[in-house]
């Protein structure tokens, strides 16, 4: 993969768009970016990172901030890079989601993330893809690598393989395992633990099983567990045979109880039933007995009771007859009610008749009833007249009372009408005042906004002129800091130059040429004084002095910036006091409220102006018509009163010489009257036919009393009798009769003598006798009936202890396996030696080749004193071994541990450790040429001849067209690489530009 050009727009802190040639920077192999800190060195190489992969690396990948804060509002963040990967040229624009402002109205939305890939292809570009998901699989793809891994092998980043040098084998197995995609051990090693645990589980479930069984043969025997049994042992082969065996015998003696029992029961109910058959016996001779005794009592009673007896015979058998005329009785007196109550009736209606007709004495009633008659007839005729008139009055009245109504609306209609001028000049006046406001109402808004910008700008000035002193008594700190740490530095070098032949006395060897006279013979080498400086002192104070400079400019540009900003606040607030700027807000604020609600009350003025217009149309047509209603109700008012006179004239003329106030209660008179006289003929004829029928009838009853053999009809009225008392004499006779039936078959018994002379048997001896054989068969029954019972669930249960050791026994042999396996692989088991979980021994093979791969490096880089060695041993205070580091330093045949070496001695073992993963990786994805390498940072701790080493080691890297990027502000590092891309930074966003020296 090599990377021809970078372009990104408003990208981190890049505020407009920079462009990275990284055709020219690779013209050297090597290259420096550099830039002062915070200026964005890494920002580029997070566009490589964002553009491949729509991600940035490390924590600033979770700030999900892309965007630059320094980009003019709209402008679209994007990242656009070409490179070359298998031969293929690729070109890919990605965009990060952000928050632009609205096209219409206040606010912000949400712009989507967006990507193109294309391919050049004969001279031009064809696109691939424009979704995120398929240009991630793409270029995945065709790196051969992940983001992760892309990280670790073309961009070392800085500070991060220092940590990995001295990490635990922990912290190592989590980083290797990402790295080489070695988590299907790790899955291996969890598959093995959780089948350990479903087995555990089952076989505990298994054992709880046949547990329960062997408790329940136990609960039910009475008997004691077998002494070989352990419940609490999991994985101990049961002696099953031994269980088996015990639960099969309890369950041969339980059936053989049982069928004991069984005999027992059978004796026992055959006594019972003779002592049964004994009781019922005596309980017969008993029971005929008494009956013979009652039945002497009873025959002699009967014998007392038969006069009456006789007596009840005659009284039944003359009811019986007498019942048969109790229907001629009963019609002979309805008859007579029938008669007297017709007569009454006749006189009561001559009565009323008489005194309606006004006829003293009945005489001349026909004839008055003629009359009333023909008077009635006349009122008929007349009432149509009647009703006609109550119908022109109710109309006169109803007309009166619409012209009244009608007078009155009219009234109310003009004065509304009158009123209306008034009220159509005040809403006009109205909706002036509300237009004139509305358009006012934008101009004091605007006023209202300036006021407020003012003011929060005014706000910010005394904060803001705080940080500013704060900010220059910072910078002259820094000025004092970085004046100090040159003067220091200064020194320290003219100390060395001043004992630099000592120094190089010091790396003089016995037998070698001196670098200054050429002489093999050294007899007086100069040396060094105690404390003097030395190549390392000289680079720490290079360094703090770099890093007092670099904080120097930072607070300047903090002075600046602040300064900045201050006086563009002054020129915002117009230099004008807070309480001024707030009283001004006060009243503009109340000002545009006032104008805001008299502009909303226009619309509903204008609504008020359109409906006194509609209602001044709407009452003028009203008048008309109300004037036009009230002309045709005079003139129809006018023509009923004419009606009604004609008629109330036929209607009095009906009305003369009667009381009555209307035709119609006239006519009820009558018809009364007609009626009254009608209903008394009627009641004199009704009253002479129930006279006749009532002596019918009592001729009747007679003749059948006397047929019937009674001495008259008073005798046989004398004989009948109710149905209930008949019903209870027949009762009676019927039941002594049956007695002296009974009684008769009872004393007519031909063993009567022999039953009177045998003695009675002692039934309460027979029912003890009984009962006690009764309890007998309880008792064989139930204890029959508990070993039949405990048989049976005996039988049950040694079927299920069978079954449940079959089930369980296969288990208990996969649980050992599976534990044995489990712990062997998760480097508990005594069998691994090492300690070493699978994926850890993974894991060690691939660290094996990064340390070799890294020594390689290594043995240029530190003179040929250093090498890692990777041991499967447990480090200090681990508990899993495999992935432990330790650094051999061959000057002395030791091993130690990383955390002993210096800071550059650290920086370039990392170096070596980086350079060694990066090339096993990149062979691990598919042997992806990587053409450009970044290392960031970490030289400044390295003294000049070791830079000089590792500089010639990353320079051996560009063999085969590599090209190498060092991300670095050592000041050494400007002298030593000639291509140089520098970062600046500026208020308005960073910039960069392609620097080549001498």
């Amino acid at each position: 993969m090599r990377l021809h050009e970078l372009e990104a727009t408003a990208f981190g802190p890049f505020g407009g768009t920079v462009r990275v040639d990284f055709d020219a920077l690779s013209e050297g192999g090597l290259f420096l970016l550099t830039g002062a800190t915070g200026a964005g060195k890494t920002s580029v190489l997070d566009a490589v990172c964002f553009a491949l992969y729509g991600e940035v690396p490390g924590d600033r990948q979770v700030a999900k901030r892309l965007r630059s804060d320094h980009a003019a509002p709209g402008v679209r963040p994007e990242v656009r890079l070409e490179l070359t990967v298998a031969g293929r040229r690729f070109r890919i624009v990605r965009s990060p989601a952000w928050e632009r402002p609205k096209k219409r109205g206040d606010g912000t939305t949400t712009d989507q993330a967006a990507v193109t890939l294309a391919e050049r292809r004969a001279g031009t570009w064809s696109l691939l893809s424009t979704r995120l998901d398929e240009t991630g699989h793409l270029v995945s793809g065709l790196l051969g690598m992940n983001l992760a891994q892309f990280c670790q092998v073309a961009l070392l980043p800085q500070g991060r393989f220092q940590a990995f040098l001295r990490a635990r084998s922990e912290e190592r197995h989590k980083l290797l395992e990402q790295l080489f995609r070695t988590r299907r051990f790790a899955d291996v090693e969890r598959w093995l633990r959780d089948h350990r645990t479903e087995l555990r589980r089952r076989s505990e479930d298994a054992q709880r099983g046949v547990a329960d069984l062997v408790s329940r043969v136990s609960e039910c025997t009475e008997e004691p567990l077998p002494a070989s049994w352990d419940v609490r042992d999991l994985t101990a082969p049961a002696d099953d045979g031994t269980l088996a065996a015990w639960a099969t015998g309890r369950a041969r003696g339980s059936a053989a109880e049982a069928s004991r029992a069984e005999t027992t029961v059978a004796s026992a109910v055959a006594a019972e039933q003779a002592a049964r058959t004994a009781l019922d016996d005596g309980r017969t001779a008993l029971e005929r007995r008494r009956r013979l005794d009652a039945a002497l009592r009873e025959q002699f009673a009967l014998l007392v009771e038969a006069p009456g007896h006789a007596a009840d015979l005659a009284v039944l058998e003359a009811a019986r007859r007498a019942a048969g005329l109790a229907p001629l009785h009963r019609a002979s007196d309805l008859a007579d009610q029938r008669a007297q109550r017709a007569a009454e009736e006749a006189r009561d209606a001559s009565d009323r008749a008489c005194a309606l007709l006004v006829v003293p004495d009945g005489e001349g009633l026909d004839d008055a009833v003629a009359a009333a008659s023909a008077a009635a007839d006349a009122v008929r005729e007349a009432l149509p007249h009647e009703a006609r008139l109550h119908r022109v009055r109710t109309q006169v009245a109803d007309h009166e009372a619409r012209l009244d109504d009608l007078a009155g609306r009219t009234t109310e209609t003009v004065r509304a009408h009158a009123a209306l001028p008034a009220l159509l000049t005040r809403v006009h006046e109205a909706l002036a005042t509300a237009d004139a406001a509305a358009a006012r109402l934008g101009a004091q808004s605007a006023l209202v906004d300036d006021l407020r910008t003012r003011l929060g700008a005014a706000r910010e000035v005394p904060a803001l002129t705080v940080a500013l002193e704060a900010a220059r008594v910072e910078l002259a700190a820094a000025v004092v800091e970085s004046q100090a740490r040159r003067e220091h530095w200064l020194d320290l070098r003219e100390a060395r130059i001043d004992g630099m032949a000592a120094e190089l006395a010091g790396a003089l060897a016995v037998g070698a040429c001196c670098p200054v006279c050429g002489s093999a013979e050294h007899p007086h080498k100069a040396e060094s004084r105690t404390g003097a400086p030395t190549s390392t002192d000289e680079s720490a104070a290079l360094k703090a002095l770099d890093d007092a400079k670099a904080a120097e400019h930072a607070h300047e540009q903090r002075v600046r910036e602040l300064t900045g900003s201050l006086a563009l606040l002054g020129e915002r607030s117009g230099n004008l006091p807070v309480d001024d700027l707030e009283a001004q807000l006060l009243a503009a604020s109340g000002e545009l409220d006032r104008l805001a609600a008299l502009a909303d009350e226009g619309e509903r003025i204008r609504d008020q102006v359109t409906e006194a217009e509609a209602r001044r149309r709407h009452l003028a047509a009203a008048l008309v018509e109300q004037r036009a209603q009230r002309a045709e109700l005079t003139a129809a008012l006018r023509g009923l009163r004419c009606q009604e006179a004609t008629l109330a004239a036929v209607v009095d003329a009906a009305l003369a010489d009667s009381d009555a106030p209307d035709l119609a209660t006239l006519l009820e008179q009558h018809l009364a009257r007609v009626a009254a006289g009608r209903d008394a003929a009627r009641a004199r004829r009704e009253a002479a036919v129930a006279a006749d029928e009532a002596e019918l009838a009592r001729r009747a009853w007679t003749v059948a009393a006397e047929e019937a053999g009674f001495v008259d009809a008073g005798a046989a009225a004398a004989a009948q009798r109710g149905a209930a008392e008949v019903e209870a004499l027949a009762r009676r006779t019927a039941e002594h009769e049956r007695r002296s039936d009974a009684l008769a078959t009872v004393v007519d018994d031909g063993d009567l003598p022999t039953l009177l002379a045998a003695p009675l048997p002692d039934v309460a001896v027979l029912v003890a006798a009984h009962e006690q054989a009764l309890d007998a068969v309880a008792d064989a029954g139930a204890q029959a009936a508990v070993w039949s019972a405990r048989a049976r669930r005996l039988s049950g249960l040694v079927t299920e202890l069978h079954e449940a050791l079959a089930a369980w026994a296969p288990l208990r042999d996969d649980l050992a396996v599976a534990t044995g396996l489990a712990s062997f692989a998760e480097g508990k088991s005594p069998d691994n030696r090492l300690q070493m979980r699978l994926s850890a021994y993974v894991l060690a093979h691939r660290l094996g080749q990064v340390v070799a791969a890294a020594n390689e490096r290594l043995a240029g880089m530190s003179d040929q004193r250093y090498r890692l060695e990777h041991s499967g041993r447990r480090g200090a205070g681990e508990t899993r071994g495999g992935l432990s580091l330790l650094v051999r330093d061959d000057w002395t045949g030791e091993a130690r541990d990383p955390a002993t070496l210096s800071g550059g001695e650290t920086f370039v073992v990392s170096l070596a450790l980086a350079l060694g993963l990066a090339d096993v990786v990149a062979h691990e994805a598919g042997g992806t040429e990587l053409d450009t390498l970044f290392v960031d940072e970490g030289f400044g701790a390295l003294d000049a001849e070791t830079l000089d080493d590792v500089l010639d080691t990353l320079d051996s890297l560009r063999d085969g067209g590599r090209v190498v990027g060092v991300v670095s502000h050592v000041a050494d590092m400007r002298d030593r690489i000639p291509t140089q891309l520098h970062v600046g930074k500026r208020r308005d966003g960073s910039t960069v530009r392609l620097v080549r020296s001498g």
